[in-house]
């Protein structure tokens, strides 16, 4: 029996990678919807348990893709765009959560953005914003009960050139960029291990090190295409902001953008 074409390599790189994401294809209107497992607990390192400290997340599914739209990693979308409503890329917020009412999934402006940086910063990151290709910004934050807070921004911007050019812009990647709020210093988070689970992506994660005062400041960009994600978690108290929910919140919003 003749077997069928082989498919594309960028697919087998895919498939060997993404041990915490599955494809699954299916008719969804005139598009393509795709559904996306549970992370599993080897994708984050020291997991051992049912009791890890990660968060209760519903099942995640791709939204479905406008009709004759490609995905961003395809052979006919050169510029890597995400045709799907950036919204709907967005991680919902886990069990127990209690939204943040600024921060519900809509679109925010540059401002409050821009409020996740350091006072002296903002300036000059609007700046940046307004000088280059910025489409639109889509957020979503939440508070746990132990008091630990979640801030997602997702920035689009015109191609995957423009949103490479803002990292490059703000120094993300060579050093943590500019200065976040209620951080006076930020480091390279040695104990991250989600880099490679999705294709065509880039992730770039920090934490603010001892002695951090009353509250410690996580933070990790992912370039996807066109689009930048930020993921800020922080959380006050000597006990500091947890590592595993962070892990596993920044590698679930980074699937969602792949």
């Amino acid at each position: 029996v003749p077997q069928g074409p082989r498919p594309p390599r960028r697919v087998l790189r895919a498939v060997a990678r993404w041990t915490a994401a599955v494809l699954v294809f299916g008719a969804a209107g005139a598009g393509t919807a795709y559904g996306i497992t549970s992370m599993e607990r080897t994708d984050v390192p020291g997991l051992a348990t049912e009791d890890d400290g990660r968060w209760d997340y519903p099942a995640l599914a791709l939204p479905a893709l406008p009709a004759d739209k490609p995905r961003p990693y395809s052979d006919g979308n050169p510029s890597e765009i995400h045709y799907a409503d950036l919204r709907d890329l967005l991680l919902p917020a886990p069990a127990g959560a209690t939204v943040d009412k600024k921060l519900k999934g809509g679109w925010v402006g540059t401002g409050q953005f821009t409020s996740e940086f350091a006072e002296g910063g903002r300036t000059g990151i609007g700046d940046t914003l307004r000088e280059g290709t910025l489409r639109h910004i889509a957020a979503r934050g939440w508070t746990m009960p132990d008091g630990t807070s979640n801030r997602i921004y997702l920035l689009q911007f015109s191609s995957a050139d423009d949103a490479d050019a803002y990292r490059d812009d703000r120094f993300i990647g060579a050093s943590a960029g500019d200065e976040m709020r209620g951080a006076s210093e930020m480091e390279l988070d040695e104990s991250w291990r989600g880099g490679q689970k999705v294709d065509s992506t880039a992730s770039y994660v920090f934490s603010e090190p001892k002695p951090y005062g009353s509250t410690q400041v996580r933070a990790g960009y992912v370039i996807a295409g066109d689009t930048l994600a930020l993921v800020v978690q922080s959380r006050k108290g000597g006990a500091g902001t947890p590592r595993v929910p962070f892990h596993q919140t920044l590698i679930l919003q980074n699937q969602l953008l792949g």
